[in-house]
């Protein structure tokens, strides 16, 4: 698929003058694309003289940033101890089963992305989920596949 770049030239001039101004600069283009197309990485390396070594350390090092296309809503199941105990495995097979794509897998629709994640930091409402930033937790099978079933009709955003 072919990015189109207009939005990666306005965002790098917004940036030109600023130094240190990479991150932020990256930040809006994953806002505009959901990830930052390797396109986009040799625009800004050509336009600023920055080695694109130096901005994939940038994206490699930060898991705030994506290196490929993301579903229209992103899930991340806990795993951390408290999730793990509280059945946190069984919540993730199950999203994977019911997605039927692996863990960091997108839907074949585009509709969800998959991540595992290491602690959300709410151990008391173990097992838990984000969807686009969204906790949800006390997370059950049941409570999972109502709340698959509303972001796919559109009931949730």
């Amino acid at each position: 698929m072919k990015v189109d770049l207009a939005e990666t030239k306005k965002i790098i001039e917004r940036y030109r003058s600023e130094k240190g101004a990479l991150i932020p600069l990256l930040q809006d283009i994953q806002a505009v694309y959901g990830y930052v197309p390797a396109e986009s990485i040799e625009l800004i390396s050509k336009e600023l003289s920055i080695y694109p070594v130096k901005i994939y350390g940038i994206l490699t090092f930060y898991t705030q940033f994506y290196l490929a296309p993301r579903g229209k809503h992103t899930i991340k199941a806990c795993q951390g101890t408290a999730c793990h105990v509280m059945g946190g495995k069984a919540i993730l097979d199950h999203l994977s089963d019911k997605l039927g794509i692996d863990v960091d897998g997108i839907t074949p629709d585009n509709m969800f992305s998959l991540e595992r994640v290491a602690c959300l930091g709410c151990c008391g409402m173990a097992p838990v989920i984000v969807i686009d930033g969204d906790f949800h937790g006390r997370c059950t099978i049941q409570k999972i596949d109502e709340l698959l079933d509303n972001y796919r009709s559109g009931k949730a955003k």
